[in-house]
């Protein structure tokens, strides 16, 4: 029998894309925009609490293309949170003017491929920060989601477990050289979404995106047995940004 891995699981995360209804938006009065831009300014500032406490964290982007216009990524402890905020969105003035346009719910995954020598890796300082990440406010964000293919000799999922980690290693190694360009955050979704990974890319330069993507097409464990999603890719939207954005 194949031998599953391990994973260490750390925080929730929770990819909430909208479209902005810009026709209601416009027809709007002056004072119903107002009270709509306050409500997401506190909005913002209270995950701001939260991230500066260490407890979660969260990034918004423009999205680029007519998939949507906005993308909230939300990391937090519990699924319960995430649910409370993406009812806060809703009933939010703001939330009157945002039609929801997909979503993607799945856990911070680190997979125990290699041997870790302590019984409780998940409690290393180094792992432990990748498994309960501070989002990067990079200038530009691409998130896709990703299977591992089941057909006939190309299933995954029938390779020895030493197999599978030396196509993973070789892929990581690929990785590795786009260090400081690209920061990537693999999250699992496996019983939780429609794909079995969700993969978060963050940079700032956009073509890095599709250089590291397409190196890492020939690496076998993506050419052989990848198979891929939709693309959302994005701009960063600080807090000083949304008033601008807004705009009409």
């Amino acid at each position: 029998m194949v031998e599953p891995v391990e994973t260490m699981d750390g925080w929730y995360s929770l990819h909430d894309f909208r479209t902005i209804d810009w026709t209601s938006w416009k027809l709007a009065s002056e004072e119903e925009r107002k009270e709509a831009i306050n409500d997401i300014r506190q909005l913002l500032a209270e995950w701001d609490e939260t991230e500066e406490a260490k407890n979660g964290s969260h990034a918004l982007y423009n999205i680029i293309g007519q998939k949507a216009d906005l993308m909230f990524m939300f990391l937090r402890p519990t699924t319960n949170e995430l649910a409370a905020i993406e009812t806060a969105i809703n009933k939010s003035k703001m939330g009157e003017f945002l039609i929801p346009a997909h979503s993607y719910f799945s856990v911070v995954e680190l997979s125990k491929y290699r041997p870790y020598k302590e019984e409780h890796p998940e409690l290393i300082p180094e792992v432990a920060k990748r498994l309960r990440p501070i989002l990067p406010k990079w200038e530009h964000i691409c998130f896709y989601p990703m299977d591992r293919r089941r057909y006939g000799d190309e299933n995954w999922y029938t390779l020895e477990k030493d197999v599978r980690a030396k196509l993973l290693y070789e892929h990581s190694m690929t990785g590795r050289k786009y260090a400081g360009k690209v920061s990537q955050i693999i999250t699992g979704s496996i019983g939780f979404d429609d794909w079995e990974w969700g993969v978060t890319l963050f940079a700032h330069d956009p073509l890095q995106f599709k250089k590291i993507v397409y190196e890492m097409r020939f690496d076998e464990v993506s050419s052989k047995y990848g198979e891929f999603g939709e693309f959302f890719v994005g701009n960063h939207l600080g807090n000083k940004d949304i008033v601008p954005f807004l705009e009409v």
